[in-house]
């Protein structure tokens, strides 16, 4: 029985190398070895010269499994790139109802040139391991011997698999450059899947109907065979350039190119046609049914005496009773640090604790809020880093927060973060969309990203003496997301490295009679800075003219958006605007030269708005300058628009003020 099964994978991936001559293992080239650099991506330290991967059905007496099976040469470039020598396989084993996943490696050769010959070294068996992740996963890593700078590595491994489900990701992408990617699968008539690609990598499909045919022992160890109709599928990708990190970026996952094979259906003879691609409302039923979701939000008894205290305060508004409500589950519990839609311990344990999850937290908040008259109901999250739900699947979601609807409008919670407010959440669910949820199993779409604007406003009153030395007072204003990420950043830090650093970050600046507002204590107002400050004017060694910079520390000097081209969107999380306003008094003795001239810049229908005003009248100059990025993210196409629109942000602040001695 096995040296049969065996054959017919032997047999398989023999023919998968046959329909691939150009690109097999053990075909390595003197050429490939003595090449210096990559062709197309001279900066590259390593190229993956193909990889291939093919998916295949296997038939024994319990039923079908699948073989994925993925071969790869790698050309190391420089010492740089040797990581890539070290292959980790990621793989499930933390199903419960069928077998885990099994990783093997084989045909592992790294290749060097020695005298001009083409040297072989293979792995051995101490080279390749097996380690445990977590409950739910393994990974299974090698090793490849004798890598240098100039090498080249083979190697295939394949997953053995009882989910038919999902098919592990195939990337077209990496982070170096891949000359040629290849995904087929050869899938039965009984099976069908939805492939959804992801990414910008140029992927060619052709699929076409074949045959399959299997031999395999029955339960008496008999011989028997199967013919069927199967879907020949292949993917292919050529010339993929490198997915390079970029700066304001979400996740660069998101963007990789990718294909994804998901389960739509099975049709097997004589057996009902079974359905399992997901709606919303499947998800949403699905996970109310669930004991650690459904059964958790419904407990109410073990904050009820805790309840009474709170709406005794009698707080005039709605909006007022639900930040109190609100504030006291902020406050009284602690994050875990465990992500979640589910609890762990349950809402009445985490509650006597002060402790949980995010679930059991924002449980908590759901379920008093509704006990206190609101209508508040989870809402399905994934933050940044887990990616974006495209399509309806409980695990495309890690995060639950709350949503209360007042006169039609949805207020967004996060209790589990000591920092947020009302509509104000963790920047890590600045991530498209969120999915609200019923126990009628009925959802909604929810717009995760902020519809107002994040302010951060500066007012300045400056004196310049007859030197160009410069005194003054300061006062900043900052709401919302501007107001969040300040305390997440500096609530914490003590006042004296805090001053400390922002001495150093304004070279030259002193400051003195500190003043904060709202660093830890009301969040729903604004932070409010005030100080007073000198500084010397290191411009003027002419004392004939002084040289003033109109925006004092605040002139930017670098052009954050300076790449040539940009292949990803441009993320900024939300809509923010920053004022700077200026009043300066005219040393007497002097005259003003020069002042800039106003201007107003737009990009994107107005999406990106800079106004710069210079007024001035008897011994006063105002200057006001206002940034605005309407929208929280932009496309690539919008790049080279913006990166001018900073460019002559950058030229204008950095006109002076010229004041001429009379």
């Amino acid at each position: 029985m096995l040296r049969l099964n065996y054959f017919v994978i032997f047999f398989l991936i023999m023919s998968f190398q046959a329909n691939s001559q150009k690109f097999s293992l053990g075909k390595v080239s003197l050429k490939e070895l003595q090449e210096k650099k990559c062709p197309t991506d001279t900066n590259a330290v390593a190229a993956i010269l193909f990889s291939k991967a093919k998916t295949i059905y296997i038939y024994e007496k319990e039923g079908f499994f699948l073989n994925h099976i993925y071969e790869f040469r790698v050309k190391i470039y420089d010492k740089k790139g040797l990581d890539w020598a070290n292959i980790k396989v990621p793989y499930y084993v933390g199903y419960k109802n069928i077998r885990s996943d099994i990783v093997t490696f084989s045909d592992c050769v790294t290749y060097n040139v020695v005298n001009n010959e083409i040297v072989k070294t293979k792995i051995k068996s101490e080279g390749i391991f097996d380690t445990k992740t977590n409950e739910y996963w393994n990974e299974a890593s090698a090793t490849m011997p004798n890598v240098q700078a100039g090498s080249i590595i083979e190697y295939r491994y394949t997953i053995k698999s009882y989910n038919f489900t999902k098919f592990p990701v195939f990337h077209f992408q990496y982070s170096i450059p891949t000359n040629f990617a290849e995904y087929v699968t050869e899938i039965p008539e009984f099976y069908i899947y939805n492939p959804i690609t992801t990414g910008f990598a140029k992927v060619n499909s052709k699929s076409e109907i074949g045959f399959g045919y299997q031999n395999y022992d029955d339960e008496h160890n008999q011989g028997l065979h199967m013919s069927y109709k199967q879907i020949n599928t292949v993917h292919t990708s050529e010339n993929v350039v490198a997915l390079k990190s970029e700066d304001f970026v979400d996740n660069i996952e998101n963007y990789r190119g990718s294909i994804d094979y998901e389960l739509e259906k099975t049709r097997f003879p004589e057996v009902p046609e079974k359905i399992y691609t997901q709606t919303w409302e499947d998800v949403a039923k699905s996970i109310y049914k669930e004991k650690e979701f459904g059964e958790e939000l419904n407990k109410k008894s073990y904050f009820l005496n805790d309840l009474k205290v709170i709406l005794s305060r009698n707080d005039s508004t709605e909006i007022g009773k639900l930040n109190t409500v609100f504030k006291f589950v902020q406050n009284k519990m602690n994050w875990n640090n465990f992500y979640g839609y589910s609890t762990e311990k349950g809402v009445e344990s985490a509650f006597a604790d002060g402790i949980g999850n995010v679930a059991e937290i924002n449980f908590i908040l759901i379920s008093m809020l509704n006990r206190a008259g609101f209508n508040a109901k989870p809402v399905l999250c994934s933050t940044i880093g887990h990616g974006i739900p495209l399509y309806p699947n409980r695990t495309v979601f890690n995060y639950v927060i709350a949503a209360v609807d007042i006169d039609g409008v949805k207020i967004l919670l996060d209790a589990s973060h000591k920092y947020t407010t009302l509509n104000v959440l963790p920047t890590s669910l600045l991530n498209w969309i969120g999915r609200l949820i019923s126990s009628d199993a009925t959802s909604e779409e929810i717009n995760l990203f902020p519809t107002t604007m994040s302010k951060n406003q500066s007012n300045l009153m400056v004196s310049i003496d007859a030197n160009g030395n410069i005194s003054g007072k300061f006062r900043t204003q900052k709401s919302d997301y501007e107001a969040l990420k300040f305390r997440e950043n500096e609530a914490q830090e003590s006042k004296e490295n805090y001053l400390d650093q922002l001495e150093s970050k304004w070279s030259g600046v002193q400051i003195k009679d500190y003043v904060i507002e709202n660093k830890a204590t009301d969040l729903n107002k604004p932070i409010v800075e005030t100080f007073s400050f000198t500084m010397e004017n290191k411009d003027n060694a002419n004392s004939e003219r002084l040289y003033i910079n109109p925006l004092l520390f605040f002139t930017q000097t670098k052009n954050a958006f300076n790449q040539e081209e940009r292949v990803l969107p441009i993320y900024f999380g939300y809509k923010k605007q920053t004022k700077c306003n200026v009043s300066y008094e005219i040393p007497e003795g002097y005259a003003i030269e020069f002042i800039p001239k106003s201007i107003l810049l737009t990009i994107s229908d107005n999406v990106g708005i800079f106004s710069y005003k210079v007024l001035a009248q008897e011994n006063k100059i105002q200057v006001a300058a206002t940034i605005e990025m309407d929208s929280a993210i932009l496309s690539a196409a919008t790049y080279q628009d913006l990166k001018e629109f900073y460019r002559k942000i950058i030229e204008k602040e950095n006109e002076k003020i010229i004041l001429k001695k009379l």
